[in-house]
């Protein structure tokens, strides 16, 4: 999933609504759950709408060939829906679905260091990228680093990911520090 969390902690981004689409209050909506569709799982999103924190209900949606289209309760027409054109929608990261051992969501990764096996620091992940074949790790080089080099480090599991240890916020990888990306 790609999500990030927002500034408490406790709410995890997981999509953004685009253009308005027709003229009923329909709008595009990216989201970063996978597949797609998922986040039309939760009945109530939270989003901020004129710096103040509320609930929106997604009440109608259409699988397009690039997306979702969805309209939202109580925006049925262009000018109120444009109000909506950006916000991000998010839920409380106690209701996303449990994971299996060894599984982790985007946001989980988001700040942890990344070490290779010879205990050199590369940095700590601030970014997490699709690009078909597999995620991506973004490590952006910290204070404390090997070097002041950003990576982009495949996250590929029992072969670049080794560990990830989510109490000791660090991943160990099989990636060597002289390693192009």
């Amino acid at each position: 999933m790609a999500a990030s969390l927002d500034n408490d902690g406790k709410l995890v981004v997981l999509g953004q609504f685009g253009k308005i689409h027709g003229l009923k209050g329909w709008l595009k909506l990216n989201s970063f759950t996978s597949p797609p569709e998922n986040i039309l799982d939760y009945p109530q999103l939270s989003a901020v709408i004129d710096r103040k924190r509320t609930t929106l209900k997604i009440d109608q949606f259409r699988r397009q060939p690039k997306g979702l289209l969805v309209h939202v309760d109580g925006y049925d027409d262009p000018e109120s829906a444009r109000r909506l054109t950006g916000v991000e929608l998010s839920v409380m990261t106690d209701t996303l679905p449990e994971l299996t051992d060894g599984e982790f969501y985007w946001h989980q990764l988001l700040g942890m260091k990344v070490v290779n096996q010879q205990a050199e620091l590369f940095g700590q992940v601030t970014k997490l990228m699709e690009t078909g074949a597999n995620d991506v790790l973004v490590i952006t080089p910290t204070e404390d680093s090997l070097d002041d080099r950003e990576r982009l480090v495949p996250y590929l599991v029992d072969t670049v990911i080794v560990a990830v240890d989510l109490d000791g916020s660090t991943i160990t990888v099989n990636w060597g520090a002289d390693y192009l990306d």
